[in-house]
C-alpha cells in the first residue's frame, strides 16, 4: 500500500480528497505522530482501537525508514515516546478498585486478544529502527527512548499469569527478542546495565561513549516507568507492578546494583512486610538478592542493613513456612553484614559477648522446640545446621536448647526421606566437634536417645535401605563423637549392652565404635 494511501486510509491527511497524495503533500513525521497518538486515546470502542493499530503497524511496515525517524530531534523522541505509550495503553491491565482485594481472573479476559496486535505493532516499529541505515547514534537515541516501555510491557506479558494466554506469552517473548535485536543488547541482563556502570561521570560523557562502541542500559528508564507505581498507595493495585520490579531487580547484579540501591530498597522492603504470604515471600528472594550483589559497606550506609534486619526478624514470628525458609536464608547471608561471625572471634572476651547471630539461634531453638507442623520442623531443622555451624564454640550459649532440641526431634519419624533426623544428627555433630569439652556431661542423656534411634531405625520395615543406612551411619558418627569428647567412656556403656535386646545389625554398628575407641 502506498505511504499517502495508507495515510488517507488513517484520515491523518489534511486533505479531503480520496485520491492518493502526492509525497510533497504528506505531512511532518511529529505531526503524524501526534495525531496517532491523539486518535488512540480518543478511539471510543475496541473494533476502533483494534483497527487503528493494525494500520499503524501497516505504516512501520511499509514507510521509509528515513521520513519514520528523521530528522532526529528531542521532539521526535517525546512524540514516539507519546504514541509507544499511547499503544501500551490499548493493552493496559485493569486496577483493583481498593488495596486489599485482588481481581478475578475474568476482569483479565480481554487483555490477551487486546495485547497480541500491540506486540505486533511495537515490533514492526522496533523492526523499522533496525532497518535504519542512519547513524548508530541516532538510531540508539530512539531507541532508548522506547525501550523502558516497550520492555515493562513485554515483561508484564510473557508470564504465565491470569492476564496472559500462550499467544500473548509467545508475542510478548517474540517483541523482547526484537527490542534485543534493535538495541543490539545480548540479553536482558545486558537490556538493563549496558557496558557500563551507571554513575555520574558516565552520563556526563554519554555522548563520548556512543562514539566509542559502548551499548547504554535502559534500568533508569524502566525505573522511571514503574516509579510512580510502586508507592505505598498505589502498589496493589496493578497485580503486574509487583512482578515486573521483581523481575527487574533480579536482572541486575554486582556491580550494577548498588548505585540503584536508594531506588530498589524501599519497594523490596514494601513487599516483604505484606501480609499476604505470597507477597511477603516475593519481597523477600528481592532483599535477598540485594544483600547477594550489594557490597557491605553501601548495605551498612544510612542504617539499612540494621533496619533489614529488623524487618526480617520479625517475621521469624510468623507460621508460614515457606516464608520462614526464605528468612532463615536470607539472614544467615544478612548477619555477615552486620558483624563477625562468632566462629571466627579469637578472643575470649568477644566471644562471650552475645550478638545478632545468638538472637537468631536462640529464636529459632526455642521454636522449635514446641513446633509440631511437619513443614515447620522441616524448614527448620534443615536452616540449624548451617546457623550451628556459623556459630563455631559459641554454640556453648544455646547447648540446653540444642540438646532438648536433638531429642525432641529424634523422636518422631518423618517419612519417606527421614529429613528432619538427618539434619538434626548433622546439627548433634557439628556441635559436638565444636564444644567437645561440653559434651561429655551430656553423654547420659543422648547415648540412650541415639541407641533408640538405632534400634527403631533398624526395625523399621518401612524405611528404604539406603535412607536406613544412613540414619545408622549417621547415628554412629554422632555416638563416636561423644566418645571422643567424653575420653573414651562410652566404650564401657556399650559393653553393658545386652545383645539379646537388639538385631545383628545394631550389633555390628556399635562395635565399630568399639574398635575406634580401641585404636
Amino acid at each position: 500500500m502506498e505511504l499517502s494511501s495508507l495515510l488517507q486510509d488513517l484520515h491523518l491527511s489534511s486533505s479531503s480528497s480520496e485520491k492518493p497524495l502526492p509525497s510533497s503533500s504528506i505531512p511532518p513525521i511529529t505531526e503524524l505522530l501526534s495525531q496517532l497518538q491523539e486518535k488512540l486515546i480518543d478511539a471510543s470502542s475496541a473494533s476502533e482501537k483494534s483497527s487503528l493499530i493494525g494500520r499503524l503497524e501497516r505504516l512501520f511496515q511499509t514507510a521509509d525508514p528515513d521520513w519514520l525517524f528523521s530528522p532526529t530531534s528531542t521532539e521526535l523522541q517525546v512524540a514516539y515516546g507519546s504514541l509507544v505509550n499511547a499503544l501500551i495503553g490499548c493493552a493496559a491491565l485493569p486496577l483493583c478498585g481498593d488495596d486489599c482485594s485482588s481481581l478475578p481472573a475474568a476482569a483479565y479476559q480481554s487483555v490477551p486478544s487486546r495485547a497480541v496486535p500491540v506486540c505486533s505493532t511495537l515490533r514492526a516499529l522496533l523492526g523499522a529502527l533496525g532497518n535504519w541505515e542512519r547513524g548508530s547514534g541516532a538510531r540508539q537515541g530512539l531507541v532508548l527512548t522506547v525501550a523502558p516501555p516497550v520492555c515493562v510491557f513485554a515483561v508484564t506479558h510473557f508470564q504465565d499469569q491470569l492476564w496472559t494466554s500462550s499467544s500473548s506469552r509467545a508475542a510478548a517473548q517474540n517483541l523482547q527478542k526484537a527490542l534485543l535485536r534493535a538495541g543490539g543488547w545480548r540479553d536482558t541482563t545486558h537490556l538493563l546495565t549496558g557496558d557500563g556502570g551507571h554513575d555520574e561521570e558516565q552520563q556526563q560523557q554519554e555522548e563520548e561513549e556512543e562514539e566509542g562502541g559502548k551499548t547504554r542500559g535502559i534500568l533508569e528508564g524502566v525505573l522511571d516507568v514503574l516509579q510512580p507505581q510502586l508507592t505505598k498507595e498505589s502498589w496493589q493495585r496493578c497485580e503486574s507492578v509487583k512482578l515486573i520490579f521483581a523481575w527487574t531487580l533480579l536482572q541486575v547484579t554486582r556491580p550494577y546494583l548498588s548505585p540503584h540501591l536508594s531506588r530498589f530498597f524501599p519497594p523490596s522492603l514494601l513487599l516483604s512486610d505484606h501480609y499476604r504470604p505470597e507477597n511477603c515471600m516475593l519481597g523477600v528472594r528481592c532483599l535477598h538478592h540485594i544483600v547477594l550483589n550489594t557490597p557491605a559497606a553501601d548495605l551498612r550506609q544510612f542504617n539499612r542493613a540494621e533496619v533489614l534486619y529488623q524487618a526480617l526478624f520479625k517475621h521469624l514470628y510468623t507460621t508460614e513456612a515457606d516464608v520462614i525458609q526464605l528468612v532463615l536464608s536470607c539472614l544467615l547471608d544478612l548477619l555477615l553484614v552486620l558483624e563477625k561471625p562468632p566462629s571466627s572471634l579469637t578472643s575470649s572476651c568477644s566471644c562471650r559477648k552475645p550478638c545478632r547471630h545468638d538472637d537468631v539461634l536462640r529464636l529459632v531453638l526455642t521454636h522449635m522446640e514446641a513446633e509440631h507442623k511437619v513443614a515447620l520442623r522441616r524448614v527448620y531443622a534443615s536452616a540449624l545446621p548451617l546457623y550451628v555451624d556459623r556459630m563455631g564454640v559459641a554454640v556453648c550459649r544455646h547447648l540446653r536448647r540444642v540438646e532438648r532440641v536433638v531429642l525432641g526431634y529424634l523422636e518422631i519419624r518423618d517419612p519417606p526421606g527421614e529429613n528432619c533426623r538427618l539434619k538434626i544428627l548433622e546439627v548433634l555433630q557439628k556441635t559436638s566437634r565444636a564444644a567437645w569439652p561440653r559434651m561429655e556431661c551430656r553423654v547420659n542423656v543422648l547415648l540412650p536417645c541415639l541407641l533408640k534411634l538405632l534400634v527403631d531405625v533398624s526395625s523399621d520395615s518401612e524405611l528404604e535401605g539406603s535412607v536406613r543406612q544412613k540414619l545408622m551411619d549417621e547415628t554412629v558418627l554422632c555416638i563416636k563423637l561423644l566418645d571422643a569428647a567424653s575420653h573414651g567412656k562410652i566404650q564401657s556403656l556399650l559393653q553393658q549392652v545386652d545383645s539379646s535386646c537388639c538385631s545383628s545389625e545394631v550389633l555390628r554398628c556399635l562395635a565399630t565404635v568399639t574398635v575406634a575407641t580401641e585404636r
